[in-house]
């Protein structure tokens, strides 16, 4: 892998996305449901803010130990909105930042997830996984 590439060459581009006012229920389901760790709160293609799956696991942690506190995490997840467990001020690179910026990143902070902007519009992100996987595709077997 070319560190030196823009970020642009090993970003995730199908993002899953939510609006501020959607339900945790609704972040819980895309988290269910699909293999990714992270998902941007948008709105009109603006990026307000980041949920990463650790930020729910958070939000229920200790909700679920019978099936009264079933029924309580449930509820709770139906009445708060991604608003309000979002992370905001992120970090966020230019789709032609270096992947090298996108590793100093990673390294000085401790998150694992950088969207990617284009014209104050977020057009992808970069995660570590994505990191992985293209050293991974880049490495010869021996």
């Amino acid at each position: 892998m070319n560190i030196q590439a823009p970020v642009s060459t090993i970003m995730t581009t199908k993002l899953l996305t939510v609006s501020p006012k959607d339900t945790l229920q609704e972040v819980k389901d895309i988290f269910d449901n699909n293999k990714i760790h992270h998902v941007p709160v948008v709105k009109y293609k603006n990026l307000l803010g980041i949920i990463s799956k650790t930020d729910l696991l958070h939000f229920v942690k200790g909700f679920s130990k019978n099936n009264y506190d079933e029924i309580i995490n449930t509820t709770r997840l139906k009445n708060y909105l991604a608003e309000d467990i979002m992370t905001t001020g992120i970090a966020k690179l230019d789709s032609d930042s270096k992947i090298s910026t996108a590793l100093k990143v990673f390294k000085e902070n401790l998150f694992h997830a950088i969207p990617i902007m284009e014209d104050n519009e977020i057009v992808g992100i970069i995660t570590t996984y994505d990191i992985i996987k293209a050293l991974d595709e880049t490495t010869v077997p021996s």
